[in-house]
């Protein structure tokens, strides 16, 4: 049952998230062929404020 975390700057759309979710899904099950109904995909969206790049 695999899980899968995905870290986001903030801002994403719930649309947006749903379809990578689907892009995600999908790719693990064809990669590794866990049933598509026990993958879970997990977001975290982090404040822009919470994200520093040494840019």
């Amino acid at each position: 049952m695999p899980f899968i975390h995905v870290e986001l700057v903030e801002g994403r759309s719930d649309e947006a998230k749903k379809k990578m979710a689907e892009d995600i899904i999908n790719t693990v099950h064809a990669n590794a062929g866990a049933p598509k109904e026990h993958i879970h995909v997990i977001f975290q969206d982090m404040k822009k404020t919470d994200y520093i790049n040494h840019e």
